[in-house]
């Protein structure tokens, strides 16, 4: 049981883990059972991922940086950084866009499984779409990003609050583009400077998002796997995807649901606190991939702003350093920020 155990958590997210089970099967009846999580095999492994991540934190205070090279030492100049850094919430807006837009034309929120009850498919759709517009070409964008976070409260009222809590990675995108703006490729850099935000709220930017995206895969993990095993299960059955049994050291399909579980707290939990970000991105990159061939252009196009984070924070690793060349790339690179205020003074 010890060796499969570690086989399944290695290898868990290219089956159950990163495909989100709410979106290809039925939810059944009965919603969460936290008895089930409430068991000794279930809470032994929640325990050890909890353990593991003190762990993980304590030697990362420790150490202080990862164990990956970062773009510098493969002679990416600060200059060049900066410029990169400059893209981000152009290459975030387009990640975060393609969905809102898809979930509105469909009348869905965030999500395939968010169905919206009557006339609200059509109204709250049509602002989804609005957002995704204004996200992707920049345009008013922190009024967008207001409205996002105010969509994302108002699902709480409209589909419930556990999947509003699963998608909560759109808050973060939220507050991510109300502290950054849209940066210099964008409608607002052109037409609309004075609604940039103010340098210092920017350092907060990506924190936010990297947060965002983590709790929402810690809490996946609960609401689709250790609090709901039987969604797992009917997953399973309709997509057999437990391949311990070819390595052989077979898991049951209970057991194998719960390490998947484990694995997607682990890497939420990392990814959200900041711990080896870079080295839990290149760890989790593979596995979140693989069943793209399976699911296709819905779980593409459903990750997306989950792959965007990940590509941002296997550059931007521990962060803190980077606040310079950040604040630098949004405000002095490509498309300069200047006032006519600042023009009149200077």
């Amino acid at each position: 049981m010890g060796a499969a155990a570690l086989v399944a958590l290695l290898g868990g997210p290219a089956g159950p883990a990163h495909a989100h089970e709410k979106w290809f099967v039925g939810e059944p009846s009965g919603g969460l059972r936290w008895d089930l999580l409430f068991r000794p095999l279930p809470l032994a492994i929640v325990g050890a991922v909890l353990l593991a991540t003190l762990l993980g934190g304590m030697l990362w205070k420790a150490r202080g940086r990862g164990f990956l090279p970062g773009p510098e030492a493969f002679g990416a100049t600060d200059e060049r950084r900066s410029l990169l850094y400059g893209l981000v919430p152009l290459i975030l807006g387009i990640h975060v866009a393609v969905p809102l837009l898809v979930n509105g034309v469909q009348g869905t929120l965030f999500s395939p499984d968010n169905e919206m009850p009557g006339a609200w498919a059509n109204f709250l759709g049509l602002a989804e779409a609005g957002i995704a517009l204004s996200l992707f070409y920049g345009g008013l964008t922190r009024l967008a990003a207001a409205a996002l976070g105010l969509l994302w409260f108002s699902g709480i009222f409209l589909v419930g609050l556990e999947p509003m809590l699963e998608n909560v990675l759109y808050l973060g995108f939220a507050a991510f583009f109300l502290l950054a703006g849209r940066g210099p490729l964008s409608i607002d850099r052109l037409l609309f400077p004075r609604l940039d935000p103010r340098a210092e709220l920017s350092r907060y930017a990506v924190p936010a998002v990297r947060v965002g995206v983590g709790l929402s895969l810690a809490i996946v993990a609960f609401t689709e796997k250790f609090a709901n095993v039987p969604l797992g299960l009917s997953f399973l059955v309709e997509y057999p995807l437990n391949f311990t049994g070819a390595l052989g050291v077979p898991l049951t399909d209970e057991a194998f649901v719960l390490c998947a579980g484990a694995m997607e707290l682990l890497v939420g939990l990392w990814i959200a606190l900041g711990i080896f970000v870079r080295e839990v991105v290149v760890v989790a990159w593979f596995p979140t991939n693989l069943t793209l061939t399976l699911f296709a252009w819905e779980e593409l196009i459903g990750h997306l702003p989950i792959y965007g984070v990940m590509a941002v924070l296997l550059v931007w690793g521990a962060g803190q350093k980077n606040l310079p060349l950040w604040t630098e790339g949004l405000r002095e690179r490509l498309l300069p920020l200047t006032s006519s205020a600042e023009r009149s003074e200077g």
